[in-house]
């Protein structure tokens, strides 16, 4: 099973659909359950929740010619986002691998023909979104 926070969902695809009719790829961390405020499903504390992302940076050209973001280190982000705004909700060989990879497609939304969490090999995974925030930190 995946966990994702509903704002982590919201976030994403907005910027999926401010980016449209272009791809957005990104990189996600996960914060371990224990540490999230407001979880509406009980998890063990060490589960890893997917509660954050990194801003794209589309003036990049390196990033957007070989798919590869030099500006997140690998160990910071467990998981990626891409949106697909004209192709199926599935991995492509175009798509940045992670552990894990968040797919949208449009409409914009959550739901099973718009949201899903692929493994590394393109396969479906199993997806719980929940009402949690991590904790707040301060610059």
């Amino acid at each position: 099973m995946v966990y994702i926070t509903r704002a982590l969902v919201d976030v994403l695809l907005d910027l999926a659909s401010d980016a449209d009719p272009n791809r957005v790829t990104t990189g996600v961390s996960v914060t371990p359950a224990g540490d999230l405020e407001g979880a509406a499903v009980e998890l063990p504390p060490e589960t890893p929740v997917f509660t954050d992302f990194f801003l794209p940076d589309p003036g990049n050209a390196v990033n957007a010619v070989f798919g590869v973001d030099l500006s997140t280190p690998a160990r910071q982000a467990q998981g990626r986002f891409v949106s697909h705004p004209v192709r199926e909700l599935e991995v492509t060989r175009r798509d940045d691998l992670a552990e894990v990879i968040f797919v949208a497609v449009p409409p914009w939304g959550i739901g099973e023909r718009s949201f899903g969490a692929f493994d590394r090999r393109g396969e479906r995974q199993p997806l719980e979104v929940i009402d949690a925030s991590p904790p707040e930190q301060s610059l």
